[in-house]
């Protein structure tokens, strides 16, 4: 689904995008619209414009993610500013895509949006992966003294070595490279460990990583 308030982009996005084999389910102009629509196409990748009428597209994001948490929402702004790109990711957008970049840019940042890769226009990775090692240096909401810890899940060995791959920014791609197993049972391993911790994303995931230092190791 593509969501932008200038219908001549939109349309040329939408476009583009299924002359590569995309199925386009829908199309919105303004923030309520996309609630709406995306409600009812249920898309399995948004692609997310920020600057919308009526409702702004951070606020889109947070709604739709909420209803369908599975959905992966892949911000194509005109800006590259780092707080609209912070305030993206932290809305539950899994990818931040230039207006600038190129047709077979946009098509690539789909296509592994929709395999669950994180996407960001070079040089915003870091910027995000910097921003998770703060937040992460943050305390917590509060939710009764160790309480925490004795309801700790356990994951496998392998759900841990994964989720450590995740935290230091490594592609779905690189961590099945890496352990030699298959981009598939990578993605398995995630969704597993989403389900074990009661996460709902990538970014959650990547937090709570970083939160009990597995990046580090």
């Amino acid at each position: 689904m593509v969501v932008d308030d200038h219908p001549m982009w939109r349309d040329a996005v939408a476009r583009d995008l299924a002359e590569s084999g995309f199925e386009v389910v829908a199309t919105a102009g303004d923030g309520e619209q996309a609630v709406r629509r995306a409600k009812a196409a249920a898309p399995d990748v948004l692609v997310l414009d920020l600057n919308l009428p009526g409702k702004p597209g951070v606020q889109v994001c947070k709604e739709v993610v909420a209803d369908r948490p599975t959905l992966r929402v892949l911000v194509l702004s005109a800006s590259g500013e780092h707080a609209d790109v912070l305030e993206a990711v932290k809305s539950g957008a899994t990818g931040y895509l230039v207006k600038s970049a190129s047709t077979e840019e946009l098509q690539d940042a789909v296509r592994r949006t929709a395999a669950g890769d994180p996407v960001f226009t070079p040089g915003l990775a870091g910027l995000v992966l910097g921003e998770y090692r703060r937040l992460a240096a943050e305390p917590l909401p509060a939710a009764g003294a160790g309480a925490e810890e004795p309801k700790a899940p356990r994951l496998t060995d392998r759900e841990t070595e994964v989720l450590r791959l995740v935290a230091k920014g490594l592609s779905y791609k690189q961590i099945a490279e890496r352990l030699v197993i298959s981009h598939r049972t990578v993605q398995n391993h995630v969704q597993n460990t989403l389900g074990k911790l009661q996460l709902h994303n990538r970014v959650e995931l990547v937090r709570y990583a970083i939160e009990r230092g597995l990046d580090d190791e």
